[in-house]
């Protein structure tokens, strides 16, 4: 990956079903802010975890002497931090993760027995269940979870306590994590928000989030 811009580069992981332009919005106003956002492509149910880290590991490249940070969605933090637990000589920088079912996720635990569920979650269906809760000791690590319960979870009868709609509160919540920010936003709305891009761009500065009111 090529780093000719003196703004901080930002590498952006996806979530499952989605692509790179999903993260469009979010990587505009990161650039606006002053960063220079690159956004990273995978098939999310055509391989496990250990294949997308290490293409994703390709795609951040070597360290150099500029830091390279993270912004991760949902499946796309398993694959991040799958990818900072097992490769080595990765340049340094902040991660921050949104809605990522560290603790594994009960909905896709529970989409799992509906028919037709093997296609649907295809090869990220191990991760999401059991989720990947083993953080970096090195870097700072910031969550962004979503307390908005429209979305998946609805589907299969609700999540049985708050979240975003498709993934617990509980379930965004590890030892190590730096900072946890609770915003009122979806899962998928938090692509989207303004509110989630202005403290993503505020933990990639500062490593931690906007002050509390």
């Amino acid at each position: 990956m090529s780093r000719l811009s003196k703004a901080p580069v930002v590498v952006l992981v996806h979530g499952l079903w989605f692509g790179p332009w999903s993260l469009g919005l979010l990587a505009r106003r990161l650039r606006q802010a002053g960063f220079e956002p690159r956004r990273f492509r995978y098939r999310s149910t055509r391989a496990g975890l250990a294949e997308h880290a290490r293409a994703l590991r390709q795609f951040v490249g070597s360290p150099g002497s500029q830091p390279v940070h993270l912004v991760a969605h949902s499946l796309g933090g398993l694959v991040t931090l799958r990818m900072l637990a097992e490769e080595a000589e990765l340049p340094s920088g902040r991660l921050v993760l949104l809605g990522s079912p560290l603790g594994g996720s009960a909905a896709a635990r529970k989409s799992a027995r509906l028919p037709g569920a093997g296609r649907l979650l295809g090869a990220a269906r191990p991760a999401l269940g059991s989720g990947f809760a083993t953080l970096a000791a090195d870097r700072d690590i910031g969550m962004i979870a979503g307390s908005r319960s429209i979305g998946l979870g609805l589907l299969l009868g609700g999540l049985g306590e708050p979240g975003d709609g498709t993934v617990a509160v509980a379930e965004t919540r590890a030892e190590g994590l730096r900072q946890h920010r609770l915003l009122p936003v979806t899962h998928t709305g938090m692509l989207f928000s303004k509110q989630v891009a202005r403290e993503v761009a505020y933990f990639l500065r500062t490593g931690s989030f906007t002050p509390s009111p």
